[in-house]
């Protein structure tokens, strides 16, 4: 079980990293959408085309990298939506229990299929180099390549997820991976 929880470790950091350089990703994307409603105003005032479909492709791919990219930050931060109707008056390993049916039956299938589904999108795309369809809008291919990565990405850190609710159920732990105390929610960080 050692094993599993240094694997789930070194998960875990791969996925605090990532979701902590997405939070320059979001000041970005704050950044080039103040840019573009402030460049929409003055446009009409001057000689001078401040506004691009490039910027505001910009936000959007911005955007979506946060949200794609971000899943899996979330989901070892314990901030997806969940129904809670037993689910809080369960027991940590009751709790557990749920988490890893849940993670078997439900999590790692969607994921996979997400990614079969995107892939030949993906591909696609990159085969023809697929261009906004807007004038001087953004290639799209790199974008539609965050989306099985983030599947993938997401996936990996359900494995980290699995790996600490086993811990709980074997009796290794006693507390969720969520009320970990190094694992601190989104709340506290910003």
């Amino acid at each position: 079980m050692d094993v599993l929880m240094n694997i789930a470790a070194a998960i875990d950091g791969l996925t605090e990293r990532l979701g902590r350089a997405l939070l320059w990703l979001t000041l970005a994307m704050v950044g080039f959408g103040a840019y573009n409603a402030v460049a929409r105003y003055l446009d009409p005032m001057t000689t001078v085309a401040l506004s691009s479909n490039a910027f505001i492709e910009t936000q959007w791919y911005l955007f979506s990298a946060v949200f794609l990219l971000g899943a899996g930050y979330t989901l070892k931060h314990g901030e997806h939506v969940r129904v809670d109707v037993l689910y809080g008056k369960l027991s940590p390993k009751g709790q557990a229990w749920i988490n890893l049916v849940g993670t078997l039956i439900f999590f790692f299938p969607f994921c996979a299929l997400m990614i079969t589904v995107s892939w030949p999108s993906m591909v696609n795309s990159w085969s023809v180099r697929e261009m906004s369809p807007d004038p001087g809008g953004l290639p799209r291919y790199p974008i539609k390549t965050l989306i099985p990565i983030a599947f993938l990405l997401l996936m990996v850190q359900g494995v980290s997820e699995l790996i600490h609710n086993l811990s709980v159920i074997t009796g290794r732990s006693t507390k969720s991976h969520e009320d970990d105390p190094d694992n601190p929610h989104l709340g506290d960080i910003l």
